[in-house]
């Protein structure tokens, strides 16, 4: 993520906001150029001063307050890009609800930004594609099983309680993950269309083996043995979570969703200008300056890199303030051989 400012009085504004607080113009999101722009009404259209020559619409779910991205006016498209994606939301008039719904939309925006700065296939549904990508948003019924966050041909499932804090931080803990967040369930359940889009739809199904495992493997019998056993002794040195060794699966929507924490992260790190040099240790691996963009990068070495000094003094930071590590992980050799697989797999794309 890169900061914006407002072209109207130069503020610097968030990602999520609305409207200006130092001068008060309404902001629209333009996803096709990437800006987050200072917008004022013409007739029934916006003029982005960012683009002054386009008319824009507001997406539909700004009515809704659950969004902040704009459409070409002539487009004939009342959602945008990201909401598109939508097939089933919440009861919105009941208002837990609903400001459940507007985190997880604040959430997929994000998402969103990355995969479409990555280049990434986004067909929607009527496209043609047989895949599309497609959300639901659940509630729990009233009687019996609950939603699960999961994803299953195309179609990801994101369970409206994920959005109560209270909730998920109860489920991590349950479970014993170090990180849980709407953000996080969103880049890991997109990491699993991916791998359809990427290796089955590539064939690279023999590349994959090669990197993580047989994914033919009974993956019920997977997902028992991980919560009746736990992971394996020693599995620090080759996932990047204790839930990736569950299955190849797994492993795969794990390393994607991290590879997204990194490049996000560090394009964020770049805006700011931070430069890690500590002077208590002459030692390389303390140090980086982040001065490139993580979404046009070559190598995922040049990634872990700037990544690991990064976190490290982040994390020490958060300790000072008596709060948990920002980024619990470790990324042994074997994970970054990985992520470089799916590095080279989204470049292809990108460039093909």
């Amino acid at each position: 993520m890169k900061l914006f400012k407002c072209q109207g009085c130069r503020q610097v504004l968030y990602f999520e906001n609305t409207t200006c607080e130092k001068c008060g113009h309404r902001l629209g999101y333009l996803p096709d150029v990437g800006q987050l722009s200072a917008v004022e009404p013409h007739g029934q259209n916006w003029i982005a001063l960012n683009t002054p020559q386009f008319q824009y619409r507001f997406c539909g779910n700004w009515e809704q307050n659950a969004c902040n991205w704009m459409v070409d006016a002539e487009a004939g498209e009342p959602y945008c890009r990201a909401c598109r994606h939508n097939r089933t939301v919440p009861d919105i008039y009941t208002p837990e609800n609903h400001r459940n719904w507007q985190k997880i939309e604040e959430a997929k925006r994000r998402l969103f930004y990355s995969l479409i700065k990555l280049k990434l296939p986004l067909p929607i549904p009527g496209s043609g594609d047989p895949e599309p990508l497609v959300f639901d948003f659940l509630t729990d019924p009233p009687s019996g099983p609950k939603v699960m966050t999961g994803h299953n041909n195309g179609v990801i499932t994101i369970s409206l309680r994920e959005a109560d804090d209270v909730t998920r931080e109860s489920a991590r803990a349950s479970v014993g993950e170090l990180y849980r967040t709407l953000l996080g369930h969103f880049r890991h359940e997109v990491g699993h269309y991916y791998w359809d889009k990427l290796v089955r739809d590539d064939a690279e199904t023999e590349a994959f083996r090669a990197v993580f495992g047989d994914e033919r493997a009974d993956y019920g019998e997977a997902l028992s043995r991980h919560y009746e056993q736990g992971a394996p002794a020693g599995w620090q040195e080759s996932f990047v979570s204790s839930y990736a060794t569950m299955h190849p699966w797994e492993d795969w929507a794990e390393t994607w969703a991290h590879y997204l924490h990194i490049v996000d992260t560090l394009e964020m790190a770049g805006a700011f200008g931070i430069k890690v040099d500590p002077d208590i240790v002459d030692d390389p691996t303390f140090e980086t300056e982040i001065s490139f963009d993580p979404y046009r990068v070559r190598s995922v070495n040049g990634l872990v890199d700037a990544w690991l000094p990064l976190t490290y003094a982040v994390n020490c930071i958060n300790r000072s303030m008596g709060q948990p590590d920002l980024y619990p992980f470790v990324i042994p050799p074997t994970v970054v051989e990985k992520m470089s697989y799916i590095h080279g797999l989204v470049l292809r794309r990108r460039e093909g």
